[in-house]
């Protein structure tokens, strides 16, 4: 299937074999925009099963060639490896992987130099990195019941009810090491909007991300009566500073439910950006600034279909969105004007292929080169899981 007409998209990945890069809330590039980061992985049929491996290494843009540099037993479907690259070590990532240590899995991350190898670890697996490299986040992997966003071996745990005072979200100083639990769950509670709806339920955090400016951290705390299956569930947006003061409830699940669909930080500390469907016309792009009261929300575009991710370019001056797949399978991608809200399409991509529902489902998620030039998805129009790339230079039409 032509993914468009106009658009010049070009596969990124070799054949044959499934390759993904994972979540639309970071940057794959390296600062040359030399090497993507992608994973290998060895089906597209159910979700990891323990002791099933994924290969982890870069793709170079120029000869299309996978360079496999280590292999992981933390990938899922959904997010990869987390794979980032690390600012204050050049030409160096981080992935997330296990470690056996006296008969026990153990989640970390791994620190791997291109022209070194293996160099070091943090003993926590990191969920996401600020935008100066400086810092990263970590939550409890095991206690996310939606399984197609954890790992095989982060198994749930025997004990429904969290560690109040020793569980949460924590703070990674990527330079240091230091781990740091900035907001319990104990804290999480206690400034819940509505606490007396908390007795009995299954508790999870999980889509942790940092602001533009490294000044505050976003989580999402969720919660289902029971943790299989973890439905319905109920969301809650937390913001904080990073050392947990100022907690904030930005978004109750009154405004959540049924009605947003992805969040992300916008182009100012204060401002987030969300796909909802507050006013019943179907999913449109919405930011508003946390920091003013009351709240009041902006549309930036009327959507183009059922609820996607989107993202700001690095600039802020356009806009990326997806979609979820529509009746006949196909998921779209738009690039949208901010200024004026008007969207074009950039691709449609046909997702009926064997495995594509459920978790082990392929999203696009795009995300954007740091420079705004490069922009990628991951695709399952050609039957295997591929890595597309589009060039955004020079109005992004072919010649």
């Amino acid at each position: 299937m032509l993914i468009s007409a106009t658009y010049d998209w070009v596969n990124l990945t070799p054949d044959p074999g499934h390759f993904m890069f994972g979540y639309y809330d970071r940057c794959a590039w390296d600062a040359t925009n030399s090497y993507h980061l992608a994973l290998r992985i060895p089906q597209q049929a159910h979700l990891p099963e323990p002791g099933e491996t994924a290969e982890v290494g870069y793709v170079d843009r120029i000869t299309r060639c996978f360079n496999r540099v280590a292999d992981t037993l933390a990938w899922c479907h959904q997010q990869g490896a987390m794979t980032l690259w690390l600012k204050h070590r050049p030409r160096s990532f981080v992935y997330n992987d296990f470690d056996r240590v006296s008969g026990t899995w153990h989640p970390i991350s791994r620190i791997f130099d291109l022209d070194a190898g293996e160099v070091g670890r943090y003993d926590v697996p990191l969920y996401a990195m600020s935008r100066d490299g400086r810092w990263g986040v970590t939550l409890n992997f095991s206690r996310i019941p939606r399984r197609g966003y954890s790992y095989a071996l982060a198994t749930l745990p025997a004990d429904t009810d969290p560690d109040l005072d020793g569980d949460g979200l924590f703070l990674v100083d990527l330079h240091t090491d230091e781990v740091r639990l900035i907001a319990s769950y104990r804290t999480l509670i206690e400034t819940h909007p509505l606490p007396y709806d908390l007795d009995g339920v299954y508790m999870w955090l999980n889509h942790a991300i940092f602001n533009c400016d490294a000044s505050r951290v976003m989580v999402l705390f969720r919660y289902a009566p029971q943790a299989v299956p973890p439905v319905p569930w109920r969301t809650y947006m937390y913001t904080m500073r990073l050392d947990g003061s100022d907690l904030r409830c930005s978004l109750s699940d009154l405004y959540w439910r049924g009605a947003i669909s992805h969040q992300i930080w916008g182009r100012t500390p204060g401002e987030i950006l969300v796909d909802a469907n507050w006013c019943g016309r179907g999913s449109e792009y919405v930011v508003f600034d946390e920091t003013h009261h009351p709240f009041q929300a902006q549309r930036i575009s009327k959507g183009m279909g059922p609820a996607g991710h989107l993202n700001f370019s690095p600039d802020g001056r356009w806009m990326v969105a997806d979609t979820y797949p529509d009746s006949e399978g196909i998921q779209r991608l738009a690039l949208v004007d901010v200024a004026s809200g008007d969207w074009v399409e950039l691709g449609r991509f046909q997702h009926r292929a064997p495995g594509a529902q459920g978790d082990v489902r392929c999203d696009l998620h795009p995300r954007w080169s740091e420079d705004g030039r490069w922009l990628t998805v991951d695709t399952l129009h050609e039957g295997d899981r591929k890595i597309y790339m589009l060039d955004m230079r020079g109005g992004i039409r072919k010649e």
